[in-house]
């Protein structure tokens, strides 16, 4: 950390920063090794969240997956959230921080997706059999404990996501597994829930949701925090996604598959990173966060040597006038001359702090920044200071400021500005975060971003949010009812993944094929008597560039490359004339296959056809190159590149390299 000096003093708040992420250890994710996450005792686990594939929704009769423009709804609802004490006589800790923001929510309806069930102004429908059967069919996947009996539930959701304030979810399996590679991953549950509403914006005191997704079934797999570096967790999430995909019954695309991921520190606490809607992001956005509360509790060592009291800890500020006082920071005076309010504030002991790394590319100004948007709804920028690491106060600044403050050198100097109603709640919010600095890693949720990073996005709920809705009747699960689901399960992940190594299929193509579910369609083609190798590498490969450059029509299905390859086989076509013809099923589905070979310009040609001009190509090739004397090789490789395009699909490249070099050699 940096040594004490006089407020206003030339202090380098990067340099600073650069130093507590040595102090603290930090190490890139591409240069971590295991010893650095036991080091730190990394530690997590995932709550993966599924969407079924169903007509319906779950405990209403709207339809499911009809989603809609922002701009496309027929009213708007607005709300707004009030705290009530619990049975024990207690507050939620999240609905407290809602309450403050003064949030109004924003409902947008559109009467083709939403009925008056998801404003709780009509009772729940019986649940949704066909997603009960099928979250029923992957808790069994997942060896799970099946319950006896289904007992639906009222989850509080406090952050305005849900329009009754309360999600029905219930609890369908206990203690199962999944098997990774080199470890065996423990699943506390998996439950069946209704989904929330997708947000729009959340600008100021105003958040917006559309309702097209609310009540859709959704599963949710929770795991054990077994995961003891990021890419154990980003392999488990990929394996449950994989589980998922594997019954062909669950939904894909952006928003159908979203991962929250906890993660702590030896020392920290469980943090919720939530919405990862990339399992990439994980591995990225997990170690951040475990070196994240590594370094909180950096900060929380030094405050303690400073203050052994901190109870007793207490910030000063006072509300100016920066032309008064001849400020000349350009952002603080911009503000003020929009009509918002300027204050000042000395954060005791605080010399260093607000510099100190917390993640690449941010400090701990960052935590003070982001509870000020969420909390205090004032939106970015709303904070500066003189260890700003963008814009820090200068020097004079910094003197006058300290001045009027009574500042000490130990003390940080910093400005924070925004409408008048609004900097009660944002004094609050910084002198309730600096406090808990004292305390090392609050219990909190933060929003993924796509570089790793997140952001506060609320406090943690408390444990208590659950109990029983009395509008849903238990529903037994009969025991023959099980074993029938049991038998119809498709194979287990952990089996595919032998299963391709066992068909000598390219590893880099296994993440791609289970995806998507293609091992199926692979096992089918290859019972028609193709390679294994090659439908692999097609599919894994081939298919994979194909749908990352070209729109895919409506109408295409994995089932058309299976009638492909039969048609292939029928007519006595090589296999290997399946590269050509898949970019053009892929766009068009519905075009006959032999007007596909039409479209490729593919003749018939018979072996003696395609051998004919061999002898004229040897000697063109003697004549064009007569200046210089080849190997035989390259007088074979030549020849075959002239005749590949012809030979296409018409005989095995092997067999006409073959015959090639018997008549050169």
């Amino acid at each position: 950390m940096a040594k004490k000096q006089e407020p206003g003093k030339h202090f380098d708040p990067h340099k600073n920063y650069r130093d507590t992420q040595k102090a603290i250890g930090y190490v890139s994710r591409a240069e971590t090794t295991r010893k650095d996450y036991e080091r730190i005792g990394f530690k997590s686990g995932l709550e993966v969240h599924q969407q079924l594939k169903t007509k319906q929704k779950l405990f209403c009769r709207c339809p499911a997956g009809l989603f809609h423009a922002d701009n496309d709804y027929h009213a708007e609802i607005i709300r707004h959230m009030r705290p009530t004490l619990s049975e024990m006589g207690e507050y939620d800790g999240t609905a407290l921080m809602e309450f403050k923001t003064r949030k109004e929510i924003v409902y947008r309806i559109n009467n083709k997706t939403t009925c008056t069930y998801e404003i709780d102004d009509t009772p729940p429908f019986p649940i949704n059999r066909e997603a009960l059967e099928i979250a029923l069919e992957i808790s069994l996947l997942c060896k799970f404990n099946i319950v006896g009996e289904v007992h639906i539930t009222r989850k509080q959701y406090l952050d305005g996501s849900i329009p009754t304030g309360f999600q029905r979810t219930a609890i369908l399996g206990v203690e199962g597994g999944i098997q990774l590679k080199n470890k065996k991953i423990g699943l506390i549950q998996l439950s069946i829930e209704e989904d929330a509403c997708r947000e729009i914006s959340d600008i100021g005191h105003r958040r917006i949701y559309k309702t097209d997704r609310l009540g859709m079934p959704l599963i949710e797999t929770v795991t054990h925090p077994h995961c003891l570096t990021p890419d154990e967790l980003r392999e488990a999430a990929d394996y449950i996604r994989f589980l998922n995909r594997s019954t062909g019954k669950v939904r894909t695309g952006i928003g159908a598959a979203r991962q929250d991921t906890n993660v702590s520190c030896e020392g920290g606490t469980r943090v919720e990173i939530k919405g990862v809607s990339h399992n990439k992001w994980l591995p990225e956005l997990s170690h951040n966060e475990c070196f994240r509360q590594w370094a909180l509790l950096h900060i929380r060592e030094i405050l303690l040597k400073r203050n052994p009291l901190p109870d007793k800890w207490t910030m000063r500020h006072i509300e100016i006038d920066p032309f008064a006082t001849n400020l000349e920071h350009p952002v603080a005076l911009k503000f003020f001359e929009m009509g918002y309010r300027i204050v000042a504030l000395a954060l005791p002991l605080f010399h260093g702090i607000l510099s100190h790394f917390t993640q690449p590319g941010k400090c701990f100004t960052n935590e003070l920044s982001d509870r000020l948007k969420v909390i205090a709804c004032i939106e970015r920028p709303n904070i500066t200071s003189n260890e700003d690491l963008e814009m820090p106060l200068s020097e004079n600044d910094t003197t006058k400021l300290a001045s009027l403050l009574k500042a000490s050198p130990d003390d940080t100097i910093a400005l924070i500005w925004g409408p008048a109603d609004d900097i009660p709640t944002a004094l609050e919010t910084i002198e309730e975060r600096c406090r808990m600095a004292f305390e090392g890693v609050p219990r909190e949720t933060r929003r993924p971003l796509p570089d790793g990073t997140t952001l506060f996005e609320r406090v943690l709920p408390g444990a208590d949010r659950m109990y029983p809705d009395t509008d849903s009747a238990p529903i037994p699960l009969e025991e023959a009812y099980i074993e029938k689901l049991r038998d119809r399960l498709p194979t287990d992940i952990w089996v595919r993944y032998q299963q391709l190594a066992q068909l000598q299929i390219p590893e880099d193509t296994h993440a791609f094929l289970l995806r998507r579910n293609l091992v199926p369609i692979i096992e089918e083609i290859v019972a028609l008597g193709f390679p294994s190798r090659f439908v692999g590498t097609l599919l894994g490969h081939t298919l994979k560039r194909i749908e990352g450059i070209l729109p895919r029509h409506i109408n295409f299905s994995y089932n058309r490359i299976v009638e492909l390859f039969r048609f292939i086989k029928e007519n006595n076509l090589h296999h290997a004339l399946s590269k050509v013809m898949l970019p053009v099923i892929y766009q068009h589905p519905n075009m006959d296959f032999n007007s596909v070979l039409t479209s490729i310009n593919f003749k018939r040609k018979t072996e003696e056809e395609l051998l004919a001009p061999v002898d004229y190509l040897i000697e063109k090739f003697k004549e064009i190159k007569i200046a210089k004397k080849d190997k035989p090789e390259n007088v074979v490789n030549w020849v075959m590149g002239q005749l590949q395009r012809q030979a296409l699909g018409n005989i095995d490249p092997a067999v006409l390299f073959s015959k090639i070099k018997s008549k050169v050699m």
